[in-house]
């Protein structure tokens, strides 16, 4: 029970990630409100984890103050924000033709949402003296091929966590990212259409995951329970000597 009496709120909780992050959060004993944009997902996962739910758009200033108050209303506290809102990455186009928009949509939507949700938490966790903000990205922010703005978008996080570590600190919270370079089990032939590339059939993703498989040291690539597994100690009391870095669960693609 590492999250006994923890209040957690997952934002993008009704994706394949958010929900196995909600899953492992509740049966560490946290109190958990998912937070996403369609209600009809959300209550899904939420019937499945136990956790609660709101709808609201994480990029909304307003909305998702509004929302924080309301958490530490109903649940008296606010002790863990992990930001999982998808950012519209676009992959798999040189970026010699790829148009502007779809190089600096996930820059600029990915950073205005993960800013939006760190700093109401961030507000809320100060006020209480402890805290934890977690983010996640594919670790890419020293460029790789044909990936368009992720890593520029990573890039970006990164500093975001390292600064607010920073500045947060003396006030008890605590800010973490984690590397994962591809959650393969999150992988489907509708969300790698959505990221650029033509919709593959279910044998190349098969394909996919094979491969990033074959780059990784383990020759097995991180899944959402392992990750899950990772972002519940982080936000645990014991991971207390962890802030201001990111976690490499890249299983070795990336090594530090």
């Amino acid at each position: 029970m590492l999250l006994k009496n923890k209040v957690a709120v997952v934002y993008g909780g009704a994706g394949s990630l958010g929900a196995g992050v909600a899953k492992t959060y509740t049966e560490a004993g946290a109190r958990v409100f998912l937070v996403g944009r369609t209600e009809k997902t959300l209550r899904e996962v939420a019937d499945a984890t136990g956790a609660a739910y709101d709808v609201l758009d994480a990029g909304d200033e307003d909305a998702v103050e509004a929302h924080a108050d309301s958490v530490v209303e109903r649940a008296g506290r606010f002790d863990v924000s992990f930001n999982l809102v998808p950012r519209g990455d676009f992959q798999g186009v040189p970026l010699t033709e790829m148009s502007v928009a779809d190089y600096t949509r996930p820059v600029v939507r990915g950073i205005t949402c993960q800013f939006i949700t760190a700093r109401a938490a961030a507000r809320r966790m100060a006020a209480q003296g402890s805290g934890v903000i977690l983010g996640l990205n594919s670790g890419s922010h020293n460029g790789s091929p044909m990936l368009g703005g992720t890593g520029a978008a990573d890039g970006a996080l990164d500093a975001l966590i390292r600064q607010l570590a920073q500045e947060a600190g003396p006030a008890g919270v605590r800010a973490l990212g984690i590397w994962t370079a591809g959650v393969v089990d999150t992988l489907t032939p509708e969300k790698l259409g959505a990221a650029g590339a033509p919709a593959p059939d279910e044998a190349a993703v098969a394909g996919i995951r094979a491969h990033l498989d074959s780059l990784r040291m383990t020759k097995r690539s991180p899944r959402i329970a392992d990750i899950a597994a990772l972002a519940t100690f982080l936000a645990s009391d014991a991971a207390a000597g962890l802030t201001g870095t990111w976690v490499n669960a890249t299983a070795g693609m990336f090594p530090s």
